[in-house]
């Protein structure tokens, strides 16, 4: 496994973290999996390469949203399918994209992967498509424009995508209702959790903090306190949008195993 930035943001935290102060930078987390039996897995997409340029971002994202996410460092390259070039590996090879939610920084490679088989929540993928007008900024229609295109496998709760343990799938519901983390055990290096936007920031996580466009705090509670557990059982967790815990996990031609 390694990961890619496929979303820098710089934006005032308390858009993150209910009445935090501050600016702060942050990344979007993608994993890339290449997987002996099941071929090359991804966790997220990260943002649509559209977001790069200003205009083609209003079209695509909606009048003044690049500006007001912060994503004015997004360029061309830090889209996921140019990652995975420089990676040498092509959109057509990937077998599966298995996703934390839907939210624009999530979803918005979602086309760019024909062949795969697309993993997600039933109740993410409904709430996506006719979301309250609340969060309706952070559910692009065009991140789903070929949703009825692409082999999709829509799962209820908890799911183990393999069988074997290996890609574990907690449902985990609040700041999205069909939110989820992934549980993954690799060969030498164990278990540890991508727990995409359990929270934002590690100072939320512990405090259970939440944030303004979560889409139920009571739901995100309880999600919160459930993968807190896990975290005191020893598997460790990291968090996409925490900039420690991206830098804690192998890019740049590293890998775990």
């Amino acid at each position: 496994m390694s990961v890619v930035d496929c979303g820098p943001l710089t934006l005032e935290k308390a858009k993150l973290v209910a009445f935090a102060e501050g600016t702060v930078s942050i990344p979007t987390t993608v994993a890339i999996f290449q997987h002996p039996q099941h071929g090359v897995i991804l966790w997220d997409t990260g943002c649509n390469h559209a977001v790069a340029d200003p205009e083609e971002a209003e079209g695509y994202w909606g009048a003044g949203i690049r500006d007001a996410f912060g994503a004015q460092g997004f360029t061309r390259n830090h889209a996921i399918d140019r990652q995975l070039d420089f990676m040498g590996i092509q959109p057509k090879d990937v077998r599966y994209v298995i996703y934390s939610h839907l939210h624009l920084d999530h979803a918005g490679g979602m086309s760019y992967f024909p062949n795969a088989v697309h993993i997600m929540q039933r109740a993410e993928l409904q709430y996506a498509l006719f979301p309250d007008e609340w969060t309706r900024p952070v559910y692009v229609q065009n991140d789903f424009r070929d949703i009825h295109k692409l082999n999709v496998l829509l799962i209820d709760g908890d799911h183990d995508v393999f069988g074997d343990g290996t890609f574990r799938l907690i449902k985990a519901p609040g700041h999205a209702p069909g939110m989820q983390v992934l549980v993954v055990t690799l060969q030498h290096r164990g278990r540890f959790i991508l727990g995409a936007d359990v929270a934002h920031q590690r100072d939320q996580f512990e405090a259970l903090i939440p944030m303004p466009w979560d889409w139920s705090c009571h739901a995100m509670t309880s999600s919160r306190k459930k993968i807190k557990q896990l975290e005191r059982s020893g598997i460790p967790l990291y968090l996409c949008h925490e900039p420690s815990e991206f830098n804690a996990l192998p890019q740049g031609g590293r890998y775990w195993d």
